[in-house]
């Protein structure tokens, strides 16, 4: 079990606060590798310590009492408090709760943070709420594991991230036929006990500051394929576990004032690897199953939840950015300008019409056959598809907004610590009613969100974190209801013949 987890495998004090996170985390003997060295500890170190202060602002969120009826719900198992966005709502009330929390999260990081506690929750309460799923008959209680590790993760207040992704290195190839074959994380043996997982997996975004990794893939499979067709937990801590970590831009920043939001919101992503790691069976969900390894993401809630709290994170996330957008166009003197305006409302409609398909998926929410709320598959996948899209566009026009504004800046903070630099400063980088410090707190804000690494980095996220955008538009067409729209063909077909009759209709 991770440090700061009792022999018995709970944690002490059930719903946990930030600092007993951070406790959890600190000198646990995770292996964490950046710029050539390893990490000897990710809540002290300048490249992941205030992405760990954030995610611990998380915890205290949900852990204050003022918040209890927001943030938290009772255990079914033990009777204390849990949080809420391990929930799996059975009314339109709970689903709503459910969102309530997921908000009240994004908006303590302004929609930055996008693999936080929230996001795998959802994805681990959709395979709990379908166990039978996960039985394949093999004698081995797959389906009770998946319920029981769900149970421990609800009621410990772990945070759990995913790395479901291979790595690219012959994407021409199965997984099987990598040379060697066990470049991508599989199965290399079998014990009595468990298993031992050899290989690596990508984009284990959070994986530096998370509890556990959950290790599955969402790629397609070919036949002999079946080492990689699994799903399971692992500590992050757990021998023969490294987490490779790209380039931090939180300790490249500065300062927090030039770069606020790299700063304390930069999660990293990491390529994990796992070298000869043992599993124990009670960790082991899907065990070299192919078929299951698929209908895990399409036949429960998992792929719904866990992406709908990704939608609401991102709406957070244009709310914020239409904020910085009126923003300066106000310290600019130009708000009242009839093409500003238009200008920006180009930026709000896009952010508008995204808020709608997310207000849609909980208007058109239903019951599924287990008896949970999911919320609407066709509006779901609507905005998933439009995402790739949407932002790309918006942070061009919020460039266009800004002009040279965002790069005319001082060099950094301390410019203004020097008086001569000062006085410069004050007089010709100023706005009214925006002396020159706020104002180039402003616009280094808007630079951080739309033209720094940081800010690269999240506009390749948002393209490709749900799949290739092929993918997510396959998955709408899947999903849209062409049977009403094909009713309405059917009608106009009947509404006249070759004569050109035209049956009267009321």
């Amino acid at each position: 079990m991770t440090a700061g987890y009792n022999s018995d495998g709970r944690f002490a004090g059930g719903l946990r606060s930030g600092q007993q996170y951070m406790d959890a985390l600190k000198n646990d003997g995770r292996r964490v590798f950046l710029d050539g060295e390893e990490v000897s500890d990710v809540t002290s170190h300048p490249a992941f310590c205030e992405a760990v202060r954030s995610v611990a602002d998380l915890f205290d969120i949900a852990h204050d009492a003022a918040n209890r009826d927001v943030m938290t719900y009772t255990s079914p198992a033990t009777g204390e408090p849990v949080n809420v966005i391990w929930r799996m709502p059975k009314t339109t009330e709970e689903l709503s709760i459910w969102r309530g929390a997921v908000e009240k999260w994004s908006e303590s990081n302004f929609g930055l943070i996008g693999r936080g506690p929230d996001h795998v929750a959802g994805f681990f309460s959709g395979w709990a709420s379908a166990p039978e799923i996960f039985d394949d008959r093999s004698g081995r209680d797959f389906a009770g594991n998946i319920v029981r590790f769900y149970e421990f993760l609800r009621d410990n207040d772990v945070y759990i991230t995913y790395t479901i992704v291979p790595p690219q290195i012959d994407r021409s190839k199965p997984a099987h036929g990598q040379s060697p074959p066990d470049l991508y994380a599989g199965v290399t043996e079998e014990r009595d006990d468990g298993i031992i997982i050899q290989g690596a997996q990508m984009l284990g975004t959070g994986a530096a500051l998370s509890d556990y990794v959950n290790l599955s893939t969402i790629s397609p499979m070919q036949k002999g394929d079946d080492n990689y067709a699994i799903n399971l937990a692992v500590a992050c801590n757990a021998p023969g576990v490294r987490i490779h970590s790209r380039r931090s831009y939180a300790a490249a920043a500065s300062s927090v004032y030039d770069y606020p939001l790299a700063s304390r919101y930069d999660e990293t992503d990491a390529l994990v690897v796992f070298d000869n790691v043992f599993v124990p069976w009670e960790q082991v969900f899907v065990y070299k199953n192919m078929e299951i390894c698929r209908r895990q993401w399409w036949e429960t809630p998992a792929h719904i939840m866990g992406n709908n709290q990704a939608h609401i994170r991102f709406t957070t996330k244009l709310r914020f950015m239409m904020g910085v957008a009126h923003r300066i166009a106000e310290m600019n003197g130009v708000l009242a300008n009839p093409a500003v305006q238009a200008h920006i409302a180009e930026i709000a409609a896009m952010a508008s019409l995204y808020e709608g398909l997310l207000e849609a998926q909980f208007a058109t929410a239903t019951t599924n056959s287990g008896g949970y709320m999911e919320p609407g598959y066709q509006a779901h996948y609507a905005a998933e598809a439009l995402q790739s899209e949407i932002y790309p566009k918006m942070l061009n026009l919020m460039r266009e907004l800004c002009g040279g504004g965002v790069i005319q800046l001082p060099s950094s903070a301390a410019d203004f610590a020097n008086p001569e630099i000062r006085k410069d400063l004050e007089r010709y980088v100023q706005s009214p009613g925006y002396p020159a410090e706020e104002r180039v707190k402003l616009m280094k804000l808007a630079w951080d969100l739309i033209g720094s690494e940081f800010a690269g980095r999240h506009d390749q996220y948002e393209k490709f974190y749900a799949g290739p955008p092929f993918i997510t538009r396959r998955r709408l067409f899947q999903h849209y209801n062409f049977e009403k729209s094909g009713a309405l063909v059917d009608a106009a077909l009947a509404g006249y013949d070759l004569a050109g009759r035209l049956p009267r209709t009321r």
